[in-house]
């Protein structure tokens, strides 16, 4: 399961997200190709890309993020540049270490980024869930990296 941070509410990772209808129209008036690109990204990923643009606040910006990302797809991209979705472990991990938690709040995106780029490289998913703690004692310590 995945929270981001604009919704409280858990996205399942493997379910399918609903393509906004602006999103579509785009899709469907670029390249072919970047629509075989947007097809061949996991569910997760199609979120991310999702999530980045209904988290713009204003229409110009929402607009902005819609050609950025069919511009990011044309190039090969798979994920938004700057949205970071938060791995299950380390949300599990958060909830249950307030102090944690409140320096996660407090980072900014990059090194919110360095942490799940951190735990997204592990291999195992033991090794992705030991990293999650992992990265809650070096929050909970002050750490702004891991």
């Amino acid at each position: 399961m995945v929270k981001n941070k604009m919704n409280s509410k858990p996205v399942e990772e493997e379910s399918e997200p609903r393509v906004p209808a602006d999103l579509q129209k785009a899709l469907a008036a670029v390249p072919p190709l970047v629509e075989v690109v947007w097809k061949s990204l996991t569910p997760l990923a199609r979120w991310d890309f999702i999530i980045w643009i209904d988290a713009a606040k204003q229409l110009e910006t929402r607009k902005r993020r819609i050609e950025k990302a069919c511009s990011m797809l044309t190039a090969g991209k798979r994920r938004p540049c700057c949205f970071t979705i938060v791995p299950t472990d380390l949300y599990k991990a958060l909830e249950a270490n307030p102090k944690a938690n409140a320096q996660w709040r407090d980072l900014g995106p990059v090194a919110r980024r360095d942490f799940v780029s951190w735990i997204d490289s592990a291999k195992q998913p033991e090794l992705s869930k030991s990293r999650a703690g992992q990265a809650c004692e070096l929050l909970a310590a002050g750490k702004q990296r891991p």
